[in-house]
């Protein structure tokens, strides 16, 4: 049977479930990993593919996908031991601002809290942790969008790491797409 072609698909694991037609990126997991930086911003035109790259580095990362290796399988990053060793080991922090869409200040920054409280609920059992002390449980809890402040908002990110960083004694991997769609949206309005 023919494979389809996904136009408009944007998330990896259908895709590659679905056996449609997928060009193989997978190269860029390998030259991302060994550039070993912290930051990478990664430009491209419209439709070239930024959002399913991205996507794709999460479901390898991710230890949601720990043992979802058929994922990859025939791709190039499959064909070195090593990365398979790594694939569904890390906790990743994946967040998309592409719905923000506020025309005014507390419409956007109620949109973007509500983005991160739902991320940060993915990660509930860290509420459940052993590694956590209560302290920093309650600092977990406040990451919530019916009464999280403006300094809690601003620090969730960097605080749901650090405490996945504990729990997991991994450095967490933080996907960001669609950054900068409240600003556009905002100057727009």
């Amino acid at each position: 049977m023919a494979k389809s072609i996904g136009i408009g698909k944007q998330s990896f694991e259908s895709i590659r479930e679905k056996d449609s037609f997928y060009i193989d990126k997978t190269y860029f997991i390998k030259e991302w990993w060994n550039n070993a930086t912290d930051v990478t911003l990664i430009t491209r035109p419209r439709r070239f593919g930024k959002t399913l790259t991205m996507d794709m580095v999460r479901c390898f990362f991710s230890l949601e996908f720990a043992g979802r290796g058929e994922l990859f399988e025939g791709l190039s990053v499959w064909d070195d031991a090593s990365y398979r060793n790594i694939q569904g080991t890390y906790p990743v922090i994946s967040l998309t601002f592409s719905d923000v869409k506020g025309s005014n200040y507390e419409t956007t920054r109620a949109q973007i809290a509500s983005i991160i409280d739902d991320t940060a609920r993915s990660f509930d059992y860290l509420l459940d942790s052993d590694r956590l002390n209560e302290n920093e449980k309650k600092q977990f809890k406040c990451i919530n969008k019916f009464y999280m402040d403006d300094a809690t908002l601003f620090t969730s990110l960097k605080t749901l790491s650090d405490l996945l960083h504990k729990h997991h004694g991994k450095n967490v991997i933080i996907l960001l797409d669609e950054y900068d769609t409240p600003m556009q949206e905002a100057y727009m309005a």
